[in-house]
């Protein structure tokens, strides 16, 4: 998938026009605001633990090749193995070669970007191990052929009504879509056998921690438990900027996290795994298995773009952008979408193939003012735009237009001189205020383009008609 600048915007126009999508982002991205606000706001002193966190964050990124070999050290020590994988062909390899090894031919898997991010799921299927979803946001997506709409809400753009005629199908049993605690124990039954049976869990990872070599997970199902317990090996597949040094470091990571992205003071099910099951454990897997993913990330450090490494995809930036709201996740052509997707998913996966996705942004600002971690989203976007001009991008009657737009903006005399020029040829399609644009030149589509005022602000101001209007004052 890609989402180049005439694909995004006809991803985003379909969107807009679906009333039953647009009324799930409403209700979604709204109680996740509404809930983040409410939650942040019982923390004393919040704007300074933020503050911190973003010391925390940038301090690690400076010294993160120094954090990754702690890790992998204390990690080892812990019984666990670290596998180090420069691309996403890399860590899908190191994966599938893992599951040959075991002869599995099932995996169950908890919620995971950065196996989305990798297409992971695709890669078994090809080799003819069968992957399942079990986080229930993403078993509906799974079903249904679709990816994720929102990195906590994967299936928001689903209905009750669709999700009970998906589960209709594949189980064969009817169930109605008015009985939610009959859909969600349905789920429960089928996904049930599939834990006993998998050979290997596959999950992500929220933050490795190299204090002691530990993988913290974060959910509010208790799939993310199963998964890693249940089948005799466990896999986690995790980004390399997703670490803390000490557990002083990831308390603040985790007291940041649930509150940003759903209103919790802390998750349901808070996973701490350190190697695999001792002998006195009452269960646990036998190898665990630690996949620290590149993928395009280490060239990010010392860049101008290093800071939105720190991201923790707690989701806050969808939550609050118009873009978002409106457009929804799968717009965006990759698993990243909203404000954060609208910079990352460029630098990881090529300009070129993302080209819509900087200027999916009004630039108001508010990604963040709600982003724990304080990251500049707003400004990276300008800086990929100006990246998309030198690299030229964008299509040239695109450039054209817009090194045109700048030769006449940069010049009072060709401003003034052009807009007069339009006045008068807008006459013809003028109504009152509007102009009345075929579709084809009219980029809002759902709304009239302003017409010209017939006098500017400057030439009144000049005229001194509004101080005469002022009494002079």
């Amino acid at each position: 998938m890609t989402a180049t600048m005439h694909e995004f915007r006809h991803s985003a126009f379909v969107a807009i026009e679906d009333i039953q999508l647009q009324s799930a982002l409403e209700g979604a991205t709204h109680k996740f605001g509404s809930g983040r606000t409410d939650a942040l706001a019982e923390v004393p002193e919040v704007e300074a633990m933020r503050d911190h966190f973003k010391k925390v964050r940038s301090a690690t990124l400076s010294q993160l090749a120094h954090h990754l070999e702690t890790f992998e050290k204390n990690a080892t020590a812990a019984g666990a193995q670290v596998h180090w994988a420069a691309t996403g062909d890399d860590a899908c390899r190191i994966v599938l070669d893992i599951a040959q090894r075991h002869g599995v031919k099932l995996v169950t898997k908890s919620k995971s970007m950065a196996t989305e991010e990798i297409h992971l799921n695709q890669v078994l299927s090809k080799a003819g191990i069968e992957p399942v979803e079990t986080d229930l946001g993403e078993w509906i997506i799974q079903l249904a052929g679709d990816p994720p709409s929102h990195i906590i809400a994967p299936a928001i753009h689903k209905t009750r009504h669709q999700i009970a005629e998906m589960f209709t199908k594949e189980t064969g049993q009817q169930v109605s879509a008015d009985d939610i605690p009959g859909l969600t124990e349905l789920a429960r039954q089928v996904l049930r056998q599939k834990f006993l049976a998998a050979g290997m869990g596959i999950s992500g990872g929220n933050i490795m921690v190299a204090e002691t070599g530990s993988l913290v997970l974060v959910m509010n199902e208790g799939n993310g438990r199963l998964v890693t317990s249940t089948p005799p090996v466990h896999v986690a597949v995790v980004g390399l900027e997703k670490l803390a040094p000490t557990w002083d470091d990831a308390a603040v990571w985790l007291s940041l996290l649930a509150r940003s992205s759903t209103g919790q003071a802390l998750t349901i099910y808070t996973n701490i795994i350190t190697g695999p099951a001792r002998p006195t454990d009452p269960d646990g897997p036998q190898e665990v298995h630690i996949v620290i993913l590149d993928n395009g990330r280490s060239k990010l450090i010392g860049t101008k773009y290093e800071e939105v490494l720190q991201c923790i995809r707690c989701g806050a930036c969808l939550n609050a952008c118009p873009v978002y709201r409106e457009a929804g996740g799968h717009a965006y052509g990759n698993p990243y979408s909203g404000p954060i997707g609208a910079v990352i998913a460029p630098l990881l996966f090529g300009l070129d193939k993302y080209s819509g996705l900087p200027h999916a942004s009004s630039l108001c600002g508010a990604c963040k003012d709600v982003c724990p971690a304080r990251i500049d989203l707003p400004r990276m976007l300008l800086e990929l735009r100006a990246d998309e001009v030198e690299q030229r991008v964008l299509p040239w009657w695109e450039s054209m237009s817009e090194r045109a737009a700048a030769f006449g903006l940069a010049s009072p005399g060709l401003f003034k001189y052009g807009t007069a020029l339009i006045r008068q040829m807008q006459r013809p399609l003028a109504k009152g205020d509007k102009l009345n644009l075929p579709a084809k030149l009219n980029p809002g589509q759902s709304r009239q383009t302003p017409a010209l005022a017939k006098r500017s602000f400057h030439d009144i101001w000049q005229s001194g008609e509004l101080d005469n209007k002022n009494g002079g004052e």
